[in-house]
Order: C-alpha cells, then structure tokens, then sequence
C-alpha cells in the first residue's frame, strides 16, 4: 500500500491543488468590448446591404445590449432601435411548446397524448402514424412528413387552421414514422388547434394570458392591424435579384400564429430570453418546472452530424427539441431558432450555461442573423476572433450565384412554338385534394388562373412553349419571382390537368398539381 501511495503521491498533490482554486483564479471573466461589437454588428448591417436590423444581447439575467442599425423602410430616413417591431415567424414555435408544457403542468394533457384524443379528425396518408402521432411528435418534426410540405397550402390562404390539419392526409409522407426529420409548419399548427381546443382560448390568448402579460411583453402582438396602432415597425423586403431589397406589405399570419404569427421587438425578446435562461422562472413565479424545461430542451430528433472531418462550430451533435433546435457550440449547449416571414428573418440564440442570450430581427431575407450571434458568443466565451459576417455573407453569395434554377429553366425554352390546343381548351376548374379547386379562365385573348383560396397567388399566363404556360402573379411575392404551368393532356390530346413548377426552397407548388374535373 506504501508503495501504491508514493505512485501516486503526485497526482494526488495535484488533485488537491486543482480543488483549492476558486472559480475566478480558474477562469477570470471575459471583459466584452461592447464598442467592437457596436462597431462590427453596424459594418455587417452595411456589408449585407439589409435596410434595417436590431439586436439584443442578455447576460446573467440582464440586457447588456440593444440596438438597431439601419432605417425600418429602404428609402427612408426613420431608424430602428430595440423596441422596434419585426414579424419573428417560426421564432414562435418556442411559445407554443411553452404553452403546452404549461398545460401538461396542469394536467390538461400530457406529451404522449395522441394527437386523436384531442382532435379525432386529424390523420395523415400513412394511417399509423396518424393514428398513433403524439404532442411530442408533432413538436419535434418526426411524424414523417417532408421539410415544409403543406405550407403552399396555408401560405396566404383562407383556411382554418382545422381546415389545414384535415388535408394533412393528402400531404405525401417522405420518411417512415419517427424516423427522419421533416420540418413541419403544419404539425406546429395542429399544436395550436390543441391548445384551443383543451383551453377554449386561441393561441395567442393563451400566449398574452400565460406568457407575454407576466413577463411584460407589452410590444409582441399577432394581429397586423396593431402594427399601425403600437407604431415604430420595420417593413418586411423583398429581395430582388439577391441584392436589392424592396418594401412589401404586411402578410397576416395570425391563423396560422402557433406556428410562426408573433411580431415583437428586441426588447420583448430580450425578457424573453432572459425567462427561457432562466429555467421557466419569472421573478418568483416557476412558470415552467424544471420537468417541463427538460422535456423541451432535450433531444427527440437528432440530426446527422458529419464526424469525419472538424467543423467551424466544433459541433458533436445536433437535432431538435420540442420547439427549438439543439446543437453544441464550442463545448456549450446552444439553443436557438431562425424565423422566415415574408420579407423578414431573425433569429435567437441561447447558451445557458454561460447565461447568455443573442437576437437578432431584421427587415430583409439577406441578413447575418447566425453570423452575429457566433461573433458575440465568441467574445463572450474568450475565443480568438472570428470574421463570421464575412465567411457567412461569401458562402450566402457563392450559394446565390450557384442557384441557376431559373436560369437554367430560361435556357431551356424551346421558341417558336405553339399550344397544340386553342386557349378554350385549357379553361375549366381544374381540382387537388390537398387544397381544392383552381379555375383556369380564358379573358381577352389570354388566359388567367384563379386559387379558390389563395386570391394572392392569382396569376396571369402567357405563353412559354408547348403546353406551358409562364406564370405572371397580380401580387409580388417574396420567396418566387419565376414559375409555369404545363397542362397535361391524354393521348387523344384532351387536356387532363395541371403541373407546376415554381423554383424556391420553402413553398412546394407542386403539391398543387391538379386534374381537370370540369
């Protein structure tokens, strides 16, 4: 035993040196520039070319930084600052999985109810996973359907949100039950209608009720009518050939608000993160236990993570949780989330266990909002430093140049054809399960299709070649600027239906591909 002792003297001399230092000899705190990061969060709001954009940084429990940089409207004057309002779309899925952690809290439900013992109607093409999909499933992307799949159906449209859930059934499934991760706005809108369907109150009743009202959240609203009213908005932009960015009015997304509805500012968001950091505790109200945190912010559907080579963020894992993503960021949990609206993203981060929260709103769709919050965690975390806006905006460049999904579609035209029907023959109604009628008219010469429920996505056609048709919508939209229509026809030349292709990375046109039923 003397022996073994003296062997080990050393090591035993130095654990006990280690556990004699304190916190602060063993990591003495990072003293943050805050003048830099002014300085460089204002070069990336220029170098982007975004009109408008603020930030929000929380430490400890405190806002040690908020700012805004830029003008709310391109070609204006009128800055933004912290308080001004952005629409923050999927930003609001960290609310809706609040809320029903506060209902399994109450007993209301609990995270493996079936999604069928709330709303009986609901199923999806792969009947199991229909009848057997729970709140945890739908909250954390794995029911097996397609990342963004249904959202040309709710985007713009006249539907309920009942309406949308019932013709999930129709949405092809892209992965075996639980067994992939297809990010879903329609399943995030199925938690909503859960919510009001256990409490009697909408979304954002509850939302106000339960969150906004007891954290001071006076400036975060989900009806587009209040923006006037409250004052101080951003204007969302269109982006035009990926560097002009051009004002568009507000879209309403209050319907589909569990989803993506909220529009807030830096300073709501600020309080936000703050609560979130702090575990669900607001004051000395536990609004979340600490049952409900971890349910949230534990991993139910991870991601592929490529450990073959290092990465920039020195990430180990990543996936989602209920309501938020989840990855590591240099050796610290990150939980964060981005927001694409029409005309606006933004994004929030959080590392907690170093008490620190970063957002960023802007008013444009070409904006550094992961680049800013990687540069603030850097010097935070004490690290060497890093030109995130700069690597982030040539990767966004090099990706827009590489985008020829237009071009390419141009190129391909064939010229100096011609239908090979008259223009009467295209007319009719023209009918999708998933979403429902579209009527195909022929008006001075040319032809014009309407949406039933989507009057914003009613297009005129002119000719492109053959059977197809190039699309001309009456309202300028945000996320396409090209697309066509072919009539299909059989092989006695009836036409027979309608397919489309409308090249963008969010809304699934061809889900829409119809038969001609009158």
């Amino acid at each position: 035993m003397y022996l073994i002792f003296q062997l080990f003297r050393p090591l035993l001399l130095l654990t006990l040196i280690l556990n004699t230092v304190t916190p602060a000899m063993a990591q003495a705190p990072v003293k943050v520039d805050f003048k830099k990061l002014d300085v460089y969060f204002a070069n990336a709001q220029k170098a982007w070319g975004v009109p408008g954009m603020s930030v929000g940084i929380v430490k400890d429990g405190k806002v040690v930084f908020a700012k805004g940089y830029g003008v709310a409207t391109q070609g204006t004057t009128t800055p933004v600052n912290d308080k001004t309002l952005y629409a923050i779309a999927s930003n609001s899925k960290a609310f809706t999985s609040a809320l029903m952690g506060m209902l399994v809290q109450e007993g209301k439900l609990n995270w493996d109810d079936k999604v069928k013992d709330h709303l009986p109607y609901f199923t999806l093409s792969d009947r199991y996973a229909g009848e057997n999909a729970t709140i945890r499933d739908i909250l954390s992307h794995r029911v097996g359907l397609g990342t963004f799949s249904g959202d040309i159906v709710w985007y713009n449209s006249d539907f309920t949100s009942e309406q949308i859930i019932r013709r999930a059934q129709y949405l092809p499934m892209a992965y075996p039950f639980r067994a992939g991760y297809g990010y879903s706005n329609v399943m995030f809108i199925t938690a909503g209608e859960i919510i009001r369907k256990v409490t009697g109150k909408t979304w954002y009743e509850n939302v106000k009720e339960r969150i906004l009202d007891p954290l001071g959240m006076t400036r975060t609203i989900v009806n587009v009518d209040q923006v006037a009213r409250l004052g101080n908005a951003a204007s969302p932009h269109a982006l035009i050939n990926n560097t002009t960015h051009k004002p568009i009015p507000y879209t309403s997304w209050e319907e589909i608000a569990a989803t993506g509805g909220l529009i807030s500012s830096v300073e709501d968001l600020c309080k936000w993160m703050i609560f979130n950091l702090n575990n669900g505790i607001n004051g000395k109200d536990t609004l979340l236990t600490t049952q409900t945190r971890n349910m949230v912010w534990n991993l139910h559907n991870p991601f592929v993570t490529d450990r073959t080579k290092p990465n920039d963020f020195g990430t180990v894992f990543a996936g989602y949780g209920l309501g938020w993503g989840l990855r590591d960021y240099q050796g610290h949990l990150r939980v964060s989330h981005t927001g694409g609206y029409d005309g606006m993203i933004t994004s929030v981060n959080l590392l907690p266990d170093q008490k620190l929260g970063v957002v960023i709103l802007t008013n444009g769709l070409k904006a550094p909002i992961n680049a800013l919050a990687h540069y603030t965690f850097d010097a935070f975390l004490g690290r060497p430093e890093t030109d995130w806006s700069q690597k982030d905006l040539a990767r966004t460049n090099q990706g827009y140049a590489s985008d020829t999904r237009v071009a390419d579609l141009k190129a391909k035209r064939i010229l100096n054809t011609k239908p090979t029907q008259p223009l009467s023959a295209y007319a009719g109604t023209y009918h999708t399960d998933v979403y429902g009628n579209m009527t195909v008219r022929e008006v001075n010469g040319a032809l014009e299709i309407d949406f039933e429920h989507t009057p914003n996505l009613n297009s005129t056609l002119s000719h492109w070649h053959y059977d197809t048709f190039q699309m001309h919508w009456k309202k300028e939209h945000p996320w396409f600027t090209f697309g066509s229509v072919k009539f299909t026809t059989d092989n006695n030349q009836k036409v027979t239906g309608i397919e489309f292709e409308v090249p963008n990375d969010d809304f699934w046109f061809y889900e829409l591909n119809a038969k001609k039923v009158k």
